[in-house]
């Protein structure tokens, strides 16, 4: 019983900080004067992935690879199709053009880690593509940045 309690709470601190960080990236967003967009892609994408940020470092330093790719990749299926699917159905989502290069980068990167997987090498991600990764998410955040998209 205790632990459903837990359970509870939990689950209504969840909602409450999850009300907190949209008014709070919102206001951050019309203060900083970029669009929500902007905010959303970086701040709040930061925010939501810390957890698994976290989950990873530890199964890279244990060894545990199978967490680590299953994580990211199982994160970002579950977001695409539930969270989207879920929001939908709540309220229809309408794409805004400044989101169309997000989604390319989205698709792209995907590519980029189905070739690192399962072309070559054994099916693994060797650091040279960590860096190149790291890189790549910084000229994406230059591209932001700038308002070259």
């Amino acid at each position: 019983m205790l632990n459903f309690i837990v359970f509870l709470v939990g689950l209504a601190l969840l909602a409450f900080g999850a009300n907190q960080l949209v008014d709070g990236a919102a206001a951050l967003a019309k203060r900083l004067e970029v669009p929500n967009i902007v905010i959303g892609l970086t701040i709040v994408a930061f925010g939501t992935s810390a957890p698994e940020l976290s989950v990873n470092l530890v199964a890279a330093i244990q060894h545990d690879t199978d967490i680590a790719i299953g994580n990211v990749v199982g994160s970002n299926i579950f977001n695409v199709f539930f969270i989207l699917g879920l929001t939908a159905l709540i309220s229809p989502l309408p794409i805004q053009p400044e989101a169309q290069f997000d989604i390319l980068v989205n698709i792209l990167a995907s590519i980029l880690l189905f070739v690192f997987l399962f072309v070559g090498k054994g099916r693994r991600i060797v650091r040279w593509e960590g860096v190149l990764f790291l890189a790549l998410y910084g000229l994406y955040l230059c591209a932001l940045a700038g308002g070259w998209f």
